[in-house]
């Protein structure tokens, strides 16, 4: 199992619009093979907004290829130009 964590840095006053996009996106991954749980967290205090998805997986690979399809990449190429304030990082974390 592993869990990846993924940290996304949003543009101020576009906060709503990425949630419900998280939300809808989170809702879509429940059905794929390999995943387990998805959850999204919100930095408190001062600064801009800036996001982490924990996504909890069967296996790496299962989640390689969720980031590989198409569905993954339209929605990323949405946020990239209108929501992101620059690219997601993504730290893996594997579970014995």
């Amino acid at each position: 199992m592993v869990t990846i964590g993924m940290n996304y840095f949003v543009i101020p006053g576009k906060e709503t619009v990425f949630e419900d996009a998280c939300a809808n996106v989170i809702e879509t991954m429940s059905g794929i093979d390999g995943h387990e749980e998805s959850s999204l967290y919100r930095q408190v205090g001062e600064g801009e907004p800036v996001y982490l998805i924990s996504s909890r997986w069967v296996e790496e690979q299962a989640f390689e290829d969720f980031i590989a399809s198409d569905a993954f990449k339209k929605v990323t190429n949405w946020g990239k130009l209108n929501i992101l304030r620059g690219r997601p990082t993504h730290t893996t974390y594997k579970h014995d």
